[in-house]
């Protein structure tokens, strides 16, 4: 302490605390040891102006610091506490809320009001207390603590909105362990309120505390580097490599977010970087090979996305995501690069090695359906026909032939073909009654003019249950087919990675 430049630079360091964490609900300890420290150094106009800043901070311990300013007031001097110009303006408050005739010829001995600030000597004890007479410092006490009860006022009001939110919080700690979900759902409460409420400065340090306590939970992290993108883009890189980098290295969701933000300030070759890492940490994951290969389609690199899907296709052979992946190369070999005989190679070769999955017929009816029908007629029936012909279940079959008796009621070239159509569908719309009945009536005897009823109703409600469902999967013309599109169920779930919920495909892909 002996070094001149020490309290300058002690000083610095609580100046630095203070707007780090000044902040926080809880930072009472932090500003009494800088008070505390100012006291030691004799400063105490330095104490009055940390009291002025941290008396409008809503802090837990609020209240007490508004009485230990009215005792540092109290047993003080103003002099001692005031700067020079503050006393001056106090003196001019206090001898003109008094109206004494005395205070006019005090003024006229007062140094000129442009000389006054130079003319005082803060060394001079005896021109300080010219300044303000003794009979009027204790009403300059009671003016600086009035002045300062307005503050202390409305801060009590900000403080009380946010009691409750701080009570919620039952572990502001880290732990492995999960958070209750009442927990969560305060921390999220208590983050919007600050948004819309607070200032810059209290949303951060905010957002600090809870990515302590849900360090885990990728959502805040989300939250937080979306708050800041709208602010600084180098703080929102920065959460996001605190986030990926330490705490979520094998979360997608996040990593995801993280890619497309670079991606959106120009810098592919880290929204690169960053998938392809991910991808090769957690290997499997459906929409990261998708997001890889959409974003080389967005940046018109279509050889290079087709090259990725076909890679993934390839690495994942044997497995229900192949043929996923295969729906998904075959869409932009025709949506895209309008190569529709390749698109059908695609589907084709992946029903060949899984003929049982319902979704690439589907696929392959809507290409063949998206084509000139009355030049591709026989695609269209040699892809239901395929379907009627295989293993599925009988359900499937009756969505296929329904579609079929559509299809050639409304593009057909041949009566004969929508006769032979209608009729086998009704055998299939048959064999499903006759299930359904013989499961409802069961071993017991019942009236035949009982079960004559419920077979009709039965293949009644098998036919209406068939083409609604066929309308839902395969509506029109089947570019709005949202059942075609479904794809939860490709979606496996990634327990080995310790994934708190299941990917969650419609997030990122909303149907519309």
């Amino acid at each position: 302490m002996n070094n001149p430049e020490s309290t300058l630079k002690i000083r610095s360091v609580f100046e630095s605390a203070v707007a780090a964490a000044g902040m926080d609900f809880h930072s009472d300890k932090l500003w009494e040891m800088y008070m505390d420290w100012e006291k030691e150094q004799g400063e105490l106009k330095a104490v009055t102006a940390i009291y002025n800043r941290v008396i409008s901070v809503p802090t837990q311990l609020y209240s007490h610091h508004f009485e230990k300013y009215k005792e540092h007031v109290m047993n003080n001097l103003p002099k001692d506490i005031l700067t020079t110009d503050e006393l001056l303006w106090m003196k001019s408050k206090v001898t003109t809320e008094a109206e004494e005739p005395s205070a006019e010829p005090e003024e006229e001995d007062a140094p000129p009001g442009d000389d006054a600030p130079p003319g005082v000597d803060i060394a001079d004890q005896e021109s300080e207390v010219s300044l303000l007479g003794e009979s009027d410092r204790e009403k300059a006490r009671e003016l600086l603590i009035a002045m300062q009860q307005e503050f202390y006022t409305l801060n009590e009001q900000q403080v009380s909105l946010r009691w409750n939110f701080e009570e919620g919080i039952k572990r502001p700690y880290f732990h492995v362990r999960p958070l209750e979900r009442a927990q969560l759902k305060n921390w999220r409460d208590y983050l919007d309120f600050e948004i819309a409420n607070g200032s810059h400065e209290r949303v951060i340090v905010l957002f600090e505390r809870c990515v302590i306590a849900c360090a885990l939970y990728e959502e805040f992290w989300i939250k937080y580097a979306k708050y800041l993108e709208g602010h600084s883009i180098d703080r929102t890189r920065n959460v996001f490599q605190r986030a990926c980098g330490v705490h979520l290295p094998k979360k997608p969701n996040v990593h995801l977010h993280w890619a497309m933000f670079e991606e959106k300030q120009g810098n592919l070759e880290e929204s690169r970087r960053i998938m392809r890492s991910f991808d090769e940490a957690v290997p499997g994951l459906a929409i990261v090979g998708l997001r890889r290969a959409n974003l080389e389609r967005r940046q018109g690199n279509l050889e290079e996305a087709e090259s990725l899907l076909r890679e993934v296709i390839r690495l994942n052979e044997g497995t229900p995501l192949a043929s996923f992946y295969s729906s998904k190369l075959a869409r932009q070999l025709v949506k895209v690069q309008k190569n529709l005989v390749r698109a059908r190679k695609v589907l084709m070769e992946a029903i060949e090695k899984d003929p049982e999955n319902s979704k690439l017929h589907l696929n392959l009816l809507e290409l063949e359906f998206s084509s000139d029908v009355r030049q591709n007629e026989g695609n269209v029936l040699n892809c239901i026909e395929r379907v009627l012909q295989s293993n599925l279940p009988t359900e499937i079959k009756i969505i296929f032939s329904q579609r079929r008796v559509e299809f050639l009621e409304d593009f057909g070239s041949s009566i004969q073909n929508l006769l032979t159509a209608y009729d086998e569908h009704q055998k299939l719309l048959k064999q499903v009654s006759t299930k359904k009945r013989a499961a409802e009536n069961g071993p017991t005897e019942e009236s035949q003019s009982k079960k004559a009823k419920d077979g009709s109703l039965t293949a009644t409600t098998a036919a209406t249950t068939a083409t609604a469902s066929s309308t839902a999967m395969m509506g029109g013309d089947m570019t709005n087919s949202q059942a075609a599109y479904n794809y939860g169920s490709w979606y496996q779930h990634y327990g080995a990675y310790a994934y708190q919920n299941p990917w969650n495909y419609n997030q990122y892909y909303s149907q519309s």
